[in-house]
């Protein structure tokens, strides 16, 4: 006779079945749009459709089967979810490709999408445990900070569109921000573990809030200062708010304190002031997204030019779009990779970009909620931190190619054009993938008494 517990434990085989249909409708999905965008540029489905389509196909079984192998109780919708903005990315940029824009090529964004599906499987089968990154701590933190700094090596750092951002290897580019990022959240889950119950003590009370005490701003101010370093000399806005804002993220899940939120709010703000008033090129960012109108700004080098033309795609998208492969995304600057957003709403309009962020804030909440299901500290602030960083990323893309901030020179996660990113947020999957089939799978009685229930069944 089965226990209560075990009646609400779901078989495995059950969830991966439900698995493998949603990743092959997102599949089917992605091969539509593909065949959309050659029907509509020349009037024939692409030749390369086959090609694609099984290349796409034959990763994500490939990850699929990892999954179910190493990761069973994970969350089914997670894969699948990526898959589609993965595989819609892979359309945006062929369609661009067709086009003529230079550097657009939708071949090497799939090698990269393979490269990214095989370090998604080795880290599910290496990690088997995620909670022995918590004994890696500040390994994983000078890791992060060495990678951040590394663009400023001489002869291995390069500038590339003023942002000293790259290191070169060979004759490729690699963006050692994009796995810092996941350093440094490994780093501030297990430092904030430690010093959680300290940083929530509360100290003086002002009007509603209880402020921390002043010996606990280290960190905060820490933090604060070396994502200005960031800004000032690499000129990289976009990792700078990334990680600090992700910092106070964390630095809330783990305290609850609104008063860390406030002062991270007004300790940024200020910071970009002051950085504004005393380096040009934070003052010129800045001057840029108050006013992007100005036909002084239009034309100057690193003006307005990308970030008008990104809005009048959108304005011409409207509601429904021009429709793939009828639209004129090569008009604006870097549309396969910084402003891949834009390019995709001027085709599929407002209602393919609320689809769009729909799916991503899909993924989001299935994050999330790994990270209330966790069943120790450690693991519900890591999920949490990656979560957040996948939902702050997007953000401040959507925020900087609409002018509701200035352009950070971020990139949309999955749909962008370029292996760092890819990589990194393939691993960030697999991280959150683990983390799931550990607070899913349920405890070995419970597993021992449905397989039972299962056989007297039959």
């Amino acid at each position: 006779m089965s226990t209560p517990s075990a009646e609400l434990v779901p078989l495995p085989a059950k969830r991966r079945v439900a698995q493998l249909v949603m990743l092959a409708f997102a599949i089917v999905i992605v091969m539509g749009a593909y065949a959309n965008v050659g029907l509509a540029i020349d009037g024939r489905v692409p030749a390369g459709m086959l090609t694609y389509g099984l290349g796409l196909g034959g990763f994500m079984l490939a990850a699929y089967l990892v999954l179910a192998k190493f990761a069973p109780w994970a969350d089914p919708l997670i894969l699948p979810l990526v898959t589609l903005v993965n595989g819609l990315g892979l359309v945006m940029i062929y369609r661009l490709e067709q086009a003529k824009m230079g550097g657009a090529s939708a071949t090497n964004q799939l090698v990269w999408t393979g490269a990214g599906v095989v370090l998604f499987s080795v880290t599910l089968i290496v990690l088997r445990d995620h909670r022995a990154l918590q004994r890696l701590t500040y390994t994983a933190g000078a890791v992060g900070l060495i990678l951040l700094v590394s663009p400023l090596t001489p002869f291995l750092g390069k500038e590339i569109n003023g942002a000293r951002i790259w290191i070169g290897i060979g004759g490729a580019s690699l963006q050692p921000a994009e796995f810092a990022k996941l350093a440094l959240v490994v780093f501030f889950a297990g430092y904030l573990v430690a010093k959680r119950d300290v940083l929530a003590l509360a100290g003086r009370r002002l009007l509603f809030i209880d402020l921390p005490r002043a010996r606990d701003l280290g960190p905060v101010l820490i933090t604060w200062g070396f994502s200005l370093a960031v800004l000032v000399v690499q000129k990289d806005l976009g990792s700078s708010l990334l990680i600090f804002g992700t910092f106070i993220a964390m630095l809330y899940i783990a305290t609850q304190r609104t008063s860390w939120v406030l002062i991270g709010i007004l300790l940024f703000v200020g910071g970009a002031i002051l950085a504004g008033m005393i380096f040009s090129h934070v003052q010129d960012r800045f001057t840029v997204y108050l006013h992007p109108q100005d036909p002084a700004l239009y034309d100057k080098v690193g003006g307005s030019f990308q970030l008008l033309q990104g809005l009048f795609a959108m304005g011409q998208g409207g509601v429904i779009g021009t429709g793939l492969g009828q639209g004129h995304p090569k008009l604006i600057p870097l549309a396969f990779s910084d402003f891949i957003f834009p390019a995709t709403g001027e085709e599929l309009g407002l209602t393919g970009l609320m689809a769009l962020l729909m799916v991503y804030a899909l993924i989001v909440e299935r994050g999330l909620r790994t990270s209330i299901a966790a069943r120790d500290p450690f693991s519900k602030l890591l999920a949490g931190g990656l979560s957040f960083i996948l939902a702050w990323q997007v953000f401040i893309i959507v925020g900087g190619v609409t002018n509701l901030i200035p352009l950070t020179g971020l990139v949309t996660p999955f749909m962008s054009q370029g292996g760092s990113a890819l990589l990194a947020n393939w691993i960030l999957i697999a991280l959150l993938v683990r983390m799931s089939d550990s607070a899913r799978k349920p405890p070995p009685q419970a597993i021992q008494d449905e397989g039972m229930t299962q056989v007297f069944q039959r």
